[in-house]
């Protein structure tokens, strides 16, 4: 977006993904070291809750895909482990 001195604006971008699962602890744990520096991982109300923060609308969707990706696998390894 231009400004009216003909400056890019700076775009703030968060996103929050929260996920319920029987072991959101284990999950939240698991997943929380491949975070990158904008990403912040934890258990609320059950749910792992992540947010991403960035000031480009693309690292965060990317950033949103691989996250999905790594949370499918903890997923699966916790049920795995955990039964």
């Amino acid at each position: 977006m231009a400004g009216g001195n003909g400056l890019m604006s700076e775009l703030a971008v968060e996103g929050v993904i929260m996920t319920r699962h029987g072991h959101s602890t284990e999950i939240a744990g698991s997943i929380q070291p491949d975070n990158l520096s904008s990403m912040t991982t934890g258990v609320e109300d059950g749910c792992v809750k992540t947010v991403i923060r960035s000031n480009n609308l693309r690292s965060v969707i990317a950033s949103v895909d691989d996250y999905l990706m790594n949370l499918g696998i903890a997923e699966e390894i916790c049920s795995y482990a955990l039964h």
